[in-house]
């Protein structure tokens, strides 16, 4: 004989049946390495680009170990660089990096995660509650968030932040 199950008792996820959407940040963050190439190692005595040295140091620099990362390019002296140096050492590091900007790998980041999320497909969130997860284990920028929250703004009937047990009301459409 089965036993009865008293619906009264019954622990009901309503979550789960919900129309909340989550939407996490570190389900899109890219894996692969951040390496920042700092130049002043190639400026005579870490201040002046001397052309013919410079492009000399870019020819025998061992490119490869940038396979696959994603590379923030940065001086780390107070030294005024031409663009064109920037630019020339990208056009060594653009066949073998998976990513190439000029400053930091916080601003990387950033711009990894603007060029994602400018091609999700926001639809799913149409006129639902969004909670945008606020607990990651990644390192996700909070530029990220704030862009996110732009994005989802345009669709959702409102949006929160955190957990769904406990999250901060964030937007409402009107």
């Amino acid at each position: 004989m089965k036993p009865e199950i008293n619906t009264e008792d019954e622990i009901v996820n309503r979550v789960a049946n919900s129309a909340l959407q989550v939407f996490d940040l570190e389900d899109y963050y890219p894996e692969g390495k951040r390496l920042t190439l700092d130049i002043s190692g190639w400026l005579w005595e870490g201040f002046v680009l001397r052309e013919k040295d410079f492009r000399e140091a870019l020819k025998n620099h061992d490119w490869q170990q940038y396979a696959g990362a994603y590379v923030a390019v940065q001086c780390s002296t107070d030294a005024i660089v031409p663009a064109w140096a920037y630019m020339l050492i990208t056009t060594y590091l653009q066949p073998v990096a998976k990513k190439v900007i000029q400053g930091t790998v916080a601003q990387l980041d950033v711009l990894i995660y603007q060029e994602i999320l400018d091609g999700l497909d926001y639809t799913p969130y149409t006129d639902k509650p969004v909670i945008i997860k606020g607990c990651s284990r990644k390192p996700v920028p909070q530029e990220a968030y704030v862009m996110a929250t732009q994005k989802i703004m345009a669709v959702a009937k409102s949006i929160m932040f955190g957990e769904a047990c406990s999250s901060v009301p964030l937007y409402k459409r009107r």
